[in-house]
Order: C-alpha cells, then structure tokens, then sequence
C-alpha cells in the first residue's frame, strides 16, 4: 500500500526521527513526501527516507547535523563543539571533552543513518558524499534547501504540488512555537519606559520645544 505523508515541522529529537524514517524505509509500497512550506532537521531525515520528495517552488529542507542539548536548554551544533576542542587550550574541563566526546559520536550516527537511508536510491559513494553534505555541519542549523538545491544534490524531487495539500493546510492553524533562527529583536526584550507625569521624560527634563 503506498504512503503519502505531509511534512510540515522544524524538526525535533533524533530518535523519534530516525525511527520514523526507517519504519518508512522498511516498507515495500510507495512512500511519497509532501513539503508543502518547509520540513527542517528531523523532517528532512524524514523525507530521505521517501522514494519521491515533492516539494513546493518556494519549499526547503535543512541540514541533519545533530544539536546537543545544552544545561540551560538551549542547543549547540555537534559539529561547532569539535571545531571548538580542536583549538589548542589547555584549560579545558573534563565537561567540555565530555561533550566532544558525544558530538563526535552524535555526528558519525546521523551520518551512518543518512547514508543508510539513501542507499536504495543511489550507489555507495553519491550516499556517503550526500550523507556528509546534511551532517558535517558546512551550513547552520537552519540553511534552507530549495527544490532546485535538492534536485543538483541528487534526490529524487518533484514539484507537482497538488492543491488538495494547500486546501489541507488551510485546515489547521499554525503553531507559534520559537524554531531555530537569528533572532533580531534583544532577549528579553524591554519596554519603554512609561513618560514621567506632565509629559516630562522619566529623568526629570521638561518637554523639548522646536528649537531643541
């Protein structure tokens, strides 16, 4: 029975992607993945498990590099943390080198599923060179990947986009949750200040006239 399957997310945890990907994967009809606006991270692990990624004109997909969780939770690219330690410096804790320890992991099992995952399509070599390109970390974590990108790259996409997609879409309301990116307001961000009574600024000062 073949599978058709509407992408929509910024990502989320590797594992639950990865098991997603190669449930996909295992089955012998057609999968087919829609990318009606975007589908980053673990979306796009998803999609590479497709036989066919249709995507939108205006459509992306990310990298896969992997993120580690940081204590404060927030996350850092793997992929930075190595570039980090491979500095010299000699005041180092043994935290930090924990945490390259796990980045240099995180980034050869994200590497190995992507190039499982791509090997039925494409010979040995194209999938570990495109398996490299998602997961060593050569863009930021939000890179967008147009149609015309994942096509040069190799994938198997399309652009026949059918309209019962976007009338789909419609139907649900879209999330308002923070997604990784370059923020451009400060955080937090503050008000301000409320004028002082008598039209005065809070300092104290009078109103500017014109000649001011």
């Amino acid at each position: 029975m073949p599978i058709d399957i509407i992408l929509h997310t910024p990502g989320g945890v590797v594992l639950a992607a990865e098991q997603i990907a190669w449930a996909l994967k295992r089955r012998t009809g057609e999968v087919t993945v829609y990318v009606p606006h975007y589908a980053m991270s673990g979306g796009t692990l998803i999609a590479l498990a497709a036989d066919k990624i249709v995507m939108d004109k205006n459509a992306v997909l990310g990298p896969v590099d992997p993120q580690l969780l940081q204590a404060d939770g927030s996350a850092v690219p793997a992929v930075s943390v190595l570039a980090a330690v491979a500095e010299p410096n000699p005041n180092r804790d043994d935290k930090t080198l924990i945490m390259a320890d796990m980045a240099r992991k995180a980034v050869a099992q994200v590497r190995e599923t992507v190039k499982g995952l791509l090997l039925e399509h494409m010979d040995d070599d194209d999938a570990e060179r495109l398996a490299g390109v998602f997961s060593e970390g050569r863009w930021t974590h939000d890179h967008a990947i147009d149609e015309e990108d994942a096509e040069q790259l190799g994938l198997p996409v399309a652009t026949e986009m059918p309209e019962s997609i976007y009338e789909l879409m419609d139907l649900y309301p879209q999330a308002r949750g923070a997604r990784p990116g370059v923020e451009y307001i400060p955080i937090p961000y503050k008000k301000p200040a409320a004028p002082a009574p008598g039209g005065g600024s809070p300092g104290g000062a009078g109103p500017r006239g014109p000649a001011e």
